[in-house]
């Protein structure tokens, strides 16, 4: 089957999943009902290209599947802002309260960590990737520690408004916000178009890249810091996802089988779709919102990263 029908399958089965939570059991409430859901759809959607993207160009920079951006600290930096600022202001200070002050916040906060992270490691270009992924473990460790400590001395009912940006959420979205990251992920799409076919030759490595004449150093600042960003408005969204991208980036590399970047985020961003909102289906209707659509991912995510670290080493 060519890569082009596989994908037009997954695209009528994202379309079919959004349908089904856009119109089941509305009953005639269309002025109340469909919007609310179509703004969660939308979310969904903004939130799983964003992952899926940043992870599938993260992933070709690092020449390692089992990556995700997430391991630079960007989620363990979200989660000790959002602690840090319930801690030291309160929960009823404007910047946990108004919705719109703590996105702007939380992804400025994360954009420059990252930039000043790649500015220092980056400095003389002479720093392997490799270097950075292990400076990104240690800040992002250190960051979570940091975290759960100030978690430990915060004030019990301070600390149900923390557990609320633990997990992800798409039930309380606001709908400004869904518009301002859909802005800055679709900006951020047409700059990482331009790249596609560097992508196609950077997974060939790093001194295959260079000798066809891919402006390496350029290209790996560019989609880094486009990851970066695209991991912070996720994140700031609807909050931290962390085994999400693994999941479809090879899922999407074991179904279409292919090396253009075009054709694999395509099929990765289809993939969050379905995954996100037949999740939140699956969540509202058979769970009751007894659970939320993170834990399920992250439960699923952490099984599928063993299998992967398994298969990984078998084949070495």
């Amino acid at each position: 089957m060519r890569n082009s029908t596989k994908l037009l399958i997954l695209t009528v089965f994202a379309l079919g999943f959004c349908g089904l939570y856009l119109f089941q059991g509305l009953n005639g409430s269309y002025d109340y009902a469909l919007p609310r859901r179509g703004i969660k759809v939308l979310a969904m959607a903004i939130t799983g290209v964003a992952i899926a993207y940043s992870t599938v160009i993260f992933q070709t920079i690092t020449n390692n599947r089992i990556l995700t951006p997430s391991i630079m600290g960007l989620d363990s930096l979200y989660l000790l802002l959002q602690t840090g600022l319930i801690f030291i202001l309160g929960s009823g200070h404007v910047t946990i309260v108004n919705k719109h002050v703590n996105f702007v916040l939380s992804v400025g906060t994360m954009i420059v960590f990252a930039l000043i992270l790649y500015r220092f490691l980056f400095r003389g270009g002479k720093q392997p990737i490799y270097f950075l992924l292990l400076v990104g473990i240690i800040v992002g460790t250190f960051f979570g520690s940091i975290s759960t400590f100030l978690q430990v001395l915060i004030d019990p009912n301070e600390f149900m408004r923390v557990q609320d940006k633990m997990f992800a959420s798409f039930n309380n979205v606001s709908g400004e916000l869904v518009w301002w990251a859909l802005a800055i992920v679709i900006i951020s799409l047409v700059i990482g178009w331009q790249s596609f076919n560097d992508l196609d030759v950077l997974s060939l490595g790093r001194d295959t890249a260079i000798n066809l004449g891919v402006s390496y150093d350029k290209v790996v600042k560019t989609m880094l810091v486009l990851s970066a960003v695209l991991i912070a408005v996720s994140t700031a969204l609807v909050g931290p996802i962390t085994f999400f991208g693994l999941i479809v980036a090879n899922l999407s590399y074991q179904f279409f089988k292919t090396y253009k970047h075009s054709v694999l985020i395509a099929g990765a961003s289809v993939m969050s779709v379905i995954a996100l909102v037949g999740g939140q289906w699956v969540v509202e209707r058979v769970f009751t919102f007894s659970t939320t659509l993170s834990v399920i991912i992250n439960f699923i995510g952490g099984i599928y990263f063993i299998y992967l670290l398994l298969k990984e080493s078998r084949s070495t």
